[in-house]
């Protein structure tokens, strides 16, 4: 008899079940400024009627840091980054390319990955999302 593993999200905004992995934001309905937490109301125009919308999945590195200390337990180094994905800002790790300037540029094209964080005991795994390199 075969186990089927589920999958969750590590994070609420990340959608596995509608195909291709993708992040999902709250967007105002008054000025369209989107969130990926919950929100009461916009922090630009105070609105309170949000609606889901799905986010690109390919984008470019607006800014990013390459960690080389951080707290035990955490693999180093890895590299934090900013990400444009078509006019809406995500954090994430670029993933799946060496962690050095000589790999990871300002400019640089990326697409939305998953990995994985572990299973549990009953076989469900938890997948987060990173950037790697287009």
């Amino acid at each position: 008899m075969s186990e089927t593993v589920s999958q969750i999200p590590f994070v609420d905004y990340l959608v596995l079940d509608d195909g291709a992995p993708h992040l999902r934001a709250h967007e105002c309905t008054s000025c369209g400024a989107r969130y990926f937490d919950r929100r009461n109301a916009c922090a630009a125009c105070f609105g309170t009627e949000f609606a889901p919308v799905d986010i690109a999945t390919e984008g470019i590195v607006r800014s990013f840091s390459i960690v080389t200390f951080a707290a035990p337990g955490v693999d180093v180094p890895f590299v934090a980054s900013v990400v444009d994905l078509d006019g809406t800002t995500a954090k994430g790790n670029i993933i799946n390319c060496p962690p050095d300037p000589e790999h990871v540029k300002l400019g640089m094209k990326v697409r939305l990955a998953t990995y994985s964080m572990g299973t549990d005991d009953n076989g469900v795994e938890a997948l987060n999302y990173g950037f790697e390199p287009a």
